[in-house]
């Protein structure tokens, strides 16, 4: 005999959308960390900002150790978090070459940090700690070094907006057109539609965001973007691939309605590079 759905259970689900967000609540966080970005990052005091980003190195680093510790890896959480707080830091303070000596470094300290336990397992430890602290604290870094300019915050804003434009305009098509998946083995949900959609709002959105900010020609912000949206959907599908591999939906649960804070860094994290090296090569220093 058929049974009728628990009408408690069924008002209490979340609403999701076609995209498989709760779509209320994905927008509420993302308003709220946006927030939090350009309150930092155009304040007097430009240190706080760094502060966040080392935090999201720290948390994401910790969200990326647990996931690989479930494949049964054990990259060491203490050197990882102290290692990246350091590496954000130094690339802020000190420049480019610091940031890669704190790469340097931090892996180091992972390496002696896992000599004083047994040797069995000890590549595969040091492998994913070097993935670890490569993908989080070290890509990361390149946001502290377009803070340093005195026109820092608009090199952020244009580099943080374009990953934004990619992804609403991702979303926007792949809701409403899409229907041919680019690589359903990994992400499903995103499609050639969907992309479509990305590159037309990151080229649109580069554009506008270089001849606003920085009064530089629209084509200019036409490449940032079309480089933004392909490192974005690299990133997105990268990161979709490792999940699949341990077996989970999102890295957490901290933001709801995305997952966890690496779900929404997955895009940002290697675009941090090309857009620091776009903006250096594009824009003047003031």
């Amino acid at each position: 005999m058929a049974t009728l759905p628990d009408v408690a259970t069924t008002e209490a689900a979340p609403k999701t959308s076609r995209a498989g967000r709760n779509l209320p609540a994905a927008i509420a966080v993302g308003l709220s960390l946006g927030g939090l970005i350009l309150g930092t990052v155009y304040s007097p005091y430009k240190w706080t900002f760094i502060v966040i980003v080392a935090l999201a190195a720290a948390m994401g680093t910790s969200e990326i150790v647990k996931a690989l510790r479930s494949l049964g890896a054990q990259p060491p959480m203490a050197p990882l978090l102290v290692g990246g707080a350091a590496t954000v830091v130094a690339a802020y303070r000190y420049g480019s070459t610091e940031l890669f000596l704190g790469l340097a470094l931090t892996v180091l300290g992972c390496l002696l940090w896992r000599l004083a336990d047994p040797a069995e397992g000890i590549l595969r430890d040091f492998t994913a700690s070097v993935f670890t602290a490569t993908y989080v604290p070290f890509l990361i870094g390149f946001a502290a070094l377009m803070t340093v300019p005195s026109d820092g915050a608009d090199r952020i804003t244009a580099f943080v907006s374009t990953v934004i434009c990619s992804d609403v305009g991702g979303y926007a098509a792949g809701v409403l057109f899409g229907k041919h998946p680019m690589a359903p083995s990994v992400s499903p949900k995103k499609s050639w539609e969907g992309f479509a959609g990305s590159t037309l709002a990151c080229a649109l959105g580069g554009a506008v965001f270089f001849v606003t900010l920085f009064d530089q020609p629209a084509w200019q912000g036409v490449l940032f973007g079309l480089a933004v949206v392909a490192s974005a959907t690299l990133g997105d599908l990268g990161e979709s691939m490792v999940k699949r591999d341990i077996g989970i939906k999102d890295m957490g649960t901290l933001l709801p309605g995305h997952g966890g804070l690496m779900d929404r860094l997955d895009s940002l994290l290697p675009t941090a590079p090309i857009a620091w090296l776009l903006l250096t090569a594009f824009v003047p220093l003031p």
